[in-house]
């Protein structure tokens, strides 16, 4: 099952108690996957979602409202030949009277490019909104290429999503395209933020625990191979200094150096693999690093001469 679909299942096991929170939801549902006909004078609409999970949700939705609604699939001709779900609403009097509360429909009938701002006018409204949004035309893909994104027919739609997730410190982007706009979400954070508004915890914190998890490997490589760099470089470094002092011991030249670096010298060759800590250690009296590191490259000069 991908996280799309995990989203998706968790968000609509969801169901709010309060009258707003359903009205934000449904309003958000039919603003994002709602289709308006009107055929002699007669109006109808019909969402297209592509799960059974949320054609349920939105059916039991506009139950609670006392509105009836039909189920039908059909299998999509494009593409991977999907099963989609349709919910048919007949214009009754009572349909178009909740759809125009949800801000669906206006005064006159007719489709609103956007819902009033009184559909999201508290913070669990514009959970709800969100949440239908996720649920109508959702998707949320994985790391390592985490996005979040939600279509809408128009850019006017998916700024009011944007906007009513702004108003609770989630930061979404909007992009429009040839015949429809989106509104999204990049990086584990913000995807994690807007899924938590939305109610789909579980899928938030899978996602944070993912990332710290990613984190966790990501630095323990960049210590591996850091410590492996250091590795070859004290191997290298090693080498060549024992190959200026075997010229030099090989010249008879170690027994004429000044004291400080015939002890470097005598110390590298009884311990060729040594640190230079800890070759600064053993020497009479004890030597820091930096000084056993300037005796050795004196040695390696004078190899040279």
């Amino acid at each position: 099952m991908s996280l799309s679909e995990d989203v998706r299942n968790e968000l609509a096991a969801i169901s709010p108690e309060r009258e707003c929170d359903r009205q934000a939801e449904l309003s958000a549902l039919f603003h994002s996957a709602g289709r308006w006909h009107m055929r002699a004078g007669e109006v109808s609409l019909h969402l297209d979602v592509s799960s059974a999970a949320v054609a349920r949700r939105a059916f039991s939705l506009l139950r609670s409202f006392g509105v009836s609604s039909e189920i039908r699939t059909y299998r999509r001709r494009s593409f991977d030949r999907a099963t989609r779900y349709q919910l048919h609403v007949e214009g009754t009097p009572r349909a178009l009277e909740v759809l125009k509360d949800c801000g669906v429909l206006g005064a006159r009938q007719q489709p609103l490019a956007r819902p009033p701002k009184r559909i999201v006018g508290r913070a669990c409204c514009r959970g709800a909104y969100l949440r239908g949004s996720l649920l109508a035309a959702g998707s949320v893909s994985a790391p390592p290429s985490p996005h979040l994104e939600v279509r809408t027919e128009t850019r006017e739609a998916a700024k009011f999503v944007a906007e009513a997730a702004a108003q609770e410190d989630v930061a979404l982007g909007v992009l429009e395209r040839r015949d429809h706009a989106i509104v999204y979400a990049k990086g584990l954070d913000r995807i994690a933020e807007a899924l938590a508004l939305a109610g789909a915890s579980d899928a938030a914190l899978a996602l944070d625990e993912g990332a710290v998890v990613g984190e966790t490997k990501a630095r323990a490589n960049r210590l591996t191979n850091a410590d492996h760099a250091n590795l070859v470089r004290t191997s290298r470094a090693a080498h060549v200094q024992l190959e200026a002092l075997r010229r030099l011991e090989r010249e008879r030249r170690i027994g004429e150096l000044p004291p400080l670096l015939r002890e470097a010298a005598e110390l590298r060759l009884r311990h060729p693999s040594l640190p230079l800590r800890e070759l600064g250690l053993k020497c009479r009296p004890a030597a820091s690093k930096a000084a056993v590191h300037r005796r050795l490259q004196k040695l390696i000069k004078l190899a040279e001469m």
